[in-house]
Formats: C-alpha cells, sequence, structure tokens
C-alpha cells in the first residue's frame, strides 16, 4: 500500500468529499479520485459506495480509515527520529484562536515553537470561540485555542491557563477596589459578541445572581477585544474582559480594572482539536507540548 494514497484516504474521510481534500491536499480532484481507485484496486475492496453525488464509507473503509491513522502516525514518528538533528522540519500549521488567545497567547506559543522548529510556516484565524470549535470540527484548521468549551464527541479539550473576568473602567471613573454587580448595571456597556467565550461566562455568572442582561446599559457589541478596549478608555463604557488582557493596559495607566465581588468563577483557555482529523508531524508536536509553549 501506498501511504500518500493512504493520506489522501483519511482527508476524503475526514472532509466527506472527495472536492474538500483535494482542496485540503492541493491535488486536484481527478487526482484524488485516482488515488482512491488505485487504492480499492491494490486491496480488491470497495472503500466507498457511491451513492448518487455521496460517497459513503463501507465498513472496509471505516476498517482501513482506523488502520491509515495508525500508519500515518508511525511514519511521522519514524522520520522524526531519522531526521531530528540532521534535517529541519518543514511545512504549514493551520490554527484558530479566540480574541484573547489570538492576542495574547498565541504570540508567545509560536515564537517558542519556531526557535525549535524555525522552518514551519503558521496560518492563524481569529475569531469568536464558538467559531473557533466550528473550524476544528469542520477540519479547514488543525486545532484551536478558545476560551469556552462546546460539546462534541469528536472535540478534545487540553487546558492550558486558568484566569478570571475583570471589571475594566477609563482612567475617568472612580469606583471602590471591589464592585458589586448590582451596583454597576446602570452605567453604560461595551459587551463582546454573543458567540465569544468572555460572553457565555458574563452571561453565567448573572443569571446566577439573578440579573437579566436586559438589565444592563448595552450600548454597543463589538466583534474586535482590542476595539472594545479603546471604546473603554475613551470612557465610551464599562466592560467585563479577561484579566490576561486588561492587565497590560491598566499596567500601563490607560485604564482601571476592578473585581467584581462574589464573580470568582475562573476560566481556562484550552487547546481543542478534533479527533478524527489527521494530525501531521508538525501539528502533533505542538498540540504534544502546548502547555510547555504558555
Amino acid at each position: 500500500m501506498d501511504l500518500h494514497q493512504l493520506y489522501v484516504f483519511t482527508k476524503v474521510v475526514e472532509h466527506k468529499s472527495f472536492s474538500k481534500a483535494a482542496d485540503d491536499v492541493f491535488l486536484s480532484q481527478s487526482t484524488v479520485s485516482s488515488h482512491i481507485q488505485g487504492l480499492e484496486k491494490t486491496l480488491g475492496l470497495r472503500l466507498f459506495d457511491r451513492v448518487g453525488r455521496e460517497s459513503i464509507l463501507t465498513q472496509n473503509g471505516e476498517r482501513l480509515y482506523g488502520w491509515s491513522r495508525k500508519l500515518l502516525l508511525l511514519k511521522d514518528q519514524a522520520l522524526l527520529d531519522i531526521k531530528q538533528g540532521t534535517m529541519e522540519l518543514r511545512g504549514m500549521i493551520r490554527m484558530a484562536a479566540s480574541s484573547v488567545p489570538g492576542q495574547f497567547m498565541i504570540p508567545k506559543m509560536v515564537k517558542q515553537y519556531r526557535e525549535k522548529y524555525p522552518e514551519v510556516i503558521f496560518h492563524i484565524n481569529q475569531s469568536s470561540s464558538k467559531n473557533v470549535a466550528e473550524k476544528v470540527l469542520n477540519g479547514s484548521v488543525d486545532f484551536g485555542i478558545l476560551g469556552e468549551k462546546y460539546e462534541d464527541d469528536k472535540l478534545h479539550y487540553i487546558p492550558l491557563l486558568k484566569e478570571k473576568l475583570v471589571l475594566i473602567t477609563s482612567n475617568q471613573v472612580e469606583l471602590p477596589d471591589t464592585v458589586n454587580i448590582e451596583d454597576i448595571v446602570h452605567y453604560p456597556f461595551v459587551m463582546r459578541s454573543s458567540d465569544s467565550g468572555t460572553n457565555a461566562i458574563l452571561e453565567k455568572f448573572l443569571k446566577k445572581n439573578k440579573i437579566s442582561k436586559k438589565q444592563l446599559n448595552i450600548v454597543a457589541y463589538i466583534e474586535d477585544g482590542q476595539s472594545l478596549i479603546q471604546f473603554v478608555i475613551q470612557d465610551f463604557g464599562f466592560s467585563i474582559i479577561s484579566e490576561i488582557a486588561a492587565r497590560g493596559y491598566a499596567g500601563k495607566n490607560m485604564l482601571k480594572m476592578y473585581d467584581i465581588n462574589g464573580f470568582s468563577e475562573e476560566r481556562y483557555f484550552y487547546l481543542v482539536y478534533n479527533r478524527n482529523k489527521t494530525q501531521s508531524l508538525l501539528s502533533k508536536l505542538f498540540i504534544d507540548g502546548a502547555s510547555d509553549l504558555i
């Protein structure tokens, strides 16, 4: 069996599409089809049932997929053992990150990783936590880093860093060091989008304190975290954001940061990957060593 044919086969299975697999491995759809046909001829088995425009994995195809993943991983491990110290590992890692990890964690992690593997190129997409999970599920990225769990049997989460949320205001505002949520609901608030991990945790806290989101004086919803902070600095409104994001600005006296009384909930930032996606050696090395890159 040709290992490259097995690699192409795993991509067809994971994308459930010959055309999407072709885009992923930078081949034409006809070449992908040729690889699958060659594999079927070598094995003397049908791997997909063609039903109309759909290609459905057969029982033999399911068995081969399991073995293919093991064989491809073994090949990568062998190459790493042989090449380490003699050749540079080259390739691309595609990752997605939510706002806070994208701004305050990923730059350091990528720098640390490239010190060891300088020939690796990163393609990084920044979006909401929900979109990050969706990209990991549909296979358009190798893995993601986000601040909220979205349960799905295909997703595996690795906790990386624990933190909490804090209230931020402009320097023109004077509040006690610790504030009660009930005392600030009437102030104007700038909020992240509903798909953000920050917003999901805030909504849980409000519900716990029997406060409806409608009771907040929300003056704007903003997708980008850095833009939101600029609005707060300009005294447009208060916001509740990641302590990691707020700390740097507060340390430079650009805004004020406050603890919220009773808001003891801490959250993790997670690395998430799709259990059913065949990871490249480069991606697997990043995933396995992610905790040491923080």
